[in-house]
């Protein structure tokens, strides 16, 4: 992967160092409900731009432009004077450890996969690609950070990149995870860095439909071949993935108690006494309806029977959602790939209370709570170039925009 450093854009750039006000989560991360939440915590949060409200005659594209440009020329953000990567961590609390995750922020040349340097995990869609085009071809402005996994057995890419005295910005995320950034703009430490990452290929953890618009963006405009990206040692500490349940809504007579007799063809059937006590496995998957719960075990002679698309590896037919999807959403339920990817039938959410208390309030049919993928999983399906069934994985904590960004066609990059 080539990178380079870039003269990022900050908030007020060093006036406060606490951002927390004015940045958001991934906007596919912004529920209606934290949409509002956002555009009340600042009149300058970034969510006007990357994720602007609809309003009546008014193109929200060209209101995020509109926006952007008003801020730039107040200097509410300003410009780096120097180019420099980014050295970032956040710091977060899950199973009651407090873990910190490193890594670092740069330009990532963006190429297509077939060349290899870029490895995706996950299929996409065509709406959101649409409309992430839409935004970036209004406002000339990279916004969102690219979760990106870069293998560091030996650790050379962190000391390379390891925060050095205090950070330039720090804020807390909707969920009070901690975010801090650093900034190296020492040439010599730039080329170092650049000189390790050249030779490795990267996967893809969060960020596919912002990549594959920034491939196509690319195609049009060449100067705009390299994407904000924020690179993470797949060794490291901190690779916490949480699973994404299934809500699932619009099944024509559905029925849980006809569901759960025709999966005894391939799971061993038990009674789910407290939705919120537990702890899926690998092959154990739980369903929640308004007024019952089940536990489904598949059996092995059931994993042999499955239809499994054909060309899918053992791997990729071990991972807990593809046995979702293949033991029980589509031969069951009729969830075929295109109900998928018109969204009309599944929703999601990597909350099980979330996903339990939906189930029981009657918000949806039926909830069902499946085990993570593990790293070593996801390795092993990506390295074999396989794609895993689409929102597979969650990463905690997501990254943050509005710590730095770029904007195409100012200069001073090199590729």
């Amino acid at each position: 992967m080539h990178i380079e450093p870039f003269r990022g854009y900050r908030y007020a750039l060093g006036a406060s160092r606490d951002v927390s006000p004015v940045v958001a989560p991934p906007y596919d991360q912004i529920s209606p409900e934290r949409q509002e939440r956002l555009y009340a915590m600042s009149p300058e949060n970034i969510v006007r731009v990357t994720f602007a409200r609809d309003e009546r005659g008014v193109d929200k594209y060209a209101r995020a432009r509109e926006v952007l440009d008003v801020w730039l020329a107040r200097g509410v953000w300003r410009r780096e004077e120097r180019p420099a990567i980014y050295p970032y961590t956040q710091t977060y609390r899950v199973a009651g450890q407090v873990v910190t995750r490193r890594g670092f922020v740069a330009l990532g040349e963006v190429s297509e996969y077939t060349h290899g340097r870029v490895l995706p995990h996950e299929r996409t869609h065509a709406g959101p690609k649409r409309d992430r085009l839409d935004l970036l071809a209004a406002t000339r402005a990279d916004l969102g950070l690219l979760f990106m996994l870069v293998s560091d057995p030996e650790g050379e890419l962190l000391r390379a990149t390891a925060p050095e005295g205090e950070p330039i910005a720090e804020a807390r995320d909707l969920q009070g995870e901690l975010h801090r950034l650093w900034r190296i703009t020492d040439e010599a430490r730039v080329a170092r860095v650049q000189k390790l990452m050249e030779p490795r290929p990267v996967f893809i953890a969060d960020g596919h439909h912002r990549y594959e618009t920034a491939v196509e963006y690319a195609r049009r405009h060449p100067e705009a071949a390299g994407k904000l990206m924020a690179f993470f040692a797949l060794e490291a500490p901190g690779l916490t993935i949480f699973p994404n349940h299934r809500l699932v809504h619009n099944v024509e007579g559905f029925d849980l108690d006809a569901l759960v007799g025709a999966a005894r063809r391939w799971f061993e059937v038990a009674p789910l006494p407290d939705p919120l006590d537990f702890r899926p496995a690998n092959r154990t998957i739980g369903v929640v309806a308004r007024s019952a719960a089940a536990v489904l075990t598949l059996r092995p002679d059931g994993f042999d029977t499955i239809v499994w698309p054909p060309g899918t590896s053992r791997a990729w037919r071990e991972l807990a959602v593809s046995i979702l999807h293949e033991g029980l959403l589509k031969p069951l339920l009729g969830i075929t790939d295109a109900k998928l990817d018109a969204r009309t039938h599944v929703d999601y959410t990597a909350d099980q209370g979330e996903a339990t208390r939906l189930a029981r309030a009657g918000a949806y049919q039926a909830a069902f709570l499946i085990a993570p993928t593990t790293p070593e999983e996801l390795q092993t399906v990506v390295r074999s170039g396989e794609l895993l069934p689409q929102k597979s994985t969650h990463f905690y904590p997501k990254l943050l925009d509005g710590l730095v960004f770029h904007r195409y066609g100012e200069g001073s990059t090199r590729w």
